[in-house]
């Protein structure tokens, strides 16, 4: 019997951490694979060497041959730069996106059955990179990024009520980055809406706190991104598709009308199982918000175009 796979593409902070979460929820074998076949190769036999600790019982394969990637049930693109100083964002989408359709044009050559979750940035524009070079339907190829902001508010107001993560529930639309939209009429503690618990100047702040989420930790690090949290949304997306779990989750997903969107990836809820996004869920939006979707939509459009124009 043909053993699962799941492999991830980029062997960075983002990518060895999903691996070693994927790892220890026992969902398929994980092969890590980064240009640095030396760190791949390191990191996979490390957390092979925690297995007997973690309790976790799937191979970890790290290379740099996508051979070894051949008939995945799933694959994780991590791959890509991060802005330099002197870089400007025209660089970075233009430097990305080369480095996003190599990556799509291997995996997908060598499973082309599979299901493809992006993570690389600019993210929205990533996907829809992955999209084009894959000629996967659309069903199959999503980005990681509502689940991140989602999960980034709701702990904020967790910290500021004091109480349990798990009570507070939360909804991020739109494209990942400062044109994202926090829906705070669907945001709940244990059912309660939370603006009977926080009034419209913190929540305020906690929403920006939400969009400034990624810059704030870059800030502390100095030296670095994120990686905590954007493995931790990886790893809830991945495991609603191989479980099949039909879990709604916020993702950047390609509109074909829906909320009168088309033709660009943006944050939308997800119904998410066995076949990638089995469906787009649409709620009820204010005109205010459906306008602000609208022109989270357009800033990625911008970006895409921007993409298309680097290629001819």
């Amino acid at each position: 019997m043909k053993r699962r796979k799941i492999s991830v593409i980029g062997a960075g902070n983002v990518g060895g951490t999903t691996a070693q979460r994927l790892a220890e929820k026992n969902l398929a074998d994980v092969v890590l694979l980064d240009i640095n076949e030396g760190v791949a190769k390191g990191k996979a036999l490390d957390m092979s060497e925690s297995a007997p600790l973690c309790g976790f019982d799937v191979q970890i394969t790290g290379t740099g041959d996508y051979d070894q990637t051949a008939e995945s049930d799933l694959v994780v693109i991590s791959s890509g730069v991060p802005r330099k100083p002197g870089m400007s964002r025209d660089d970075l989408l233009r430097i990305n996106a080369e480095i996003v359709r190599g990556v799509t044009r291997d995996v997908a050559k060598r499973s082309p059955n599979a299901i493809i979750i992006v993570v690389s940035n600019p993210l929205d524009a990533m996907a829809y990179v992955a999209y084009r070079e894959s000629g996967f339907p659309r069903e199959r190829v999503m980005g990681m990024a509502g689940a991140l902001d989602s999960a980034r508010l709701r702990a904020f107001i967790a910290m500021e009520l004091g109480v349990s993560v798990t009570n507070v529930h939360a909804l991020v639309l739109g494209g990942h980055g400062d044109t994202m939209l926090p829906l705070m009429r669907y945001t709940t503690v244990n059912g309660i809406p939370v603006d009977q618990l926080l009034d419209a100047h913190r929540l305020d702040a906690l929403v920006k706190r939400t969009r400034d989420g990624g810059a704030e930790i870059v800030n502390l690090l100095k030296t670095g991104s994120a990686y905590y949290a954007p493995s931790a949304a990886v790893v809830e997306m991945v495991e609603a598709v191989m479980a099949d779990q039909q879990k709604v989750i916020p993702s950047a997903v390609y509109c074909d009308g829906e909320y009168g969107i088309n033709g660009v990836f943006v944050g939308v809820p997800a119904r998410l199982g066995a076949r990638g996004v089995e469906a787009i869920v649409q709620v009820d939006l204010t005109p205010a918000e459906r306008a602000s979707l609208a022109q989270s939509a357009a800033a990625v459009r911008e970006l895409c175009d921007k993409v298309d124009a680097s290629r001819t």
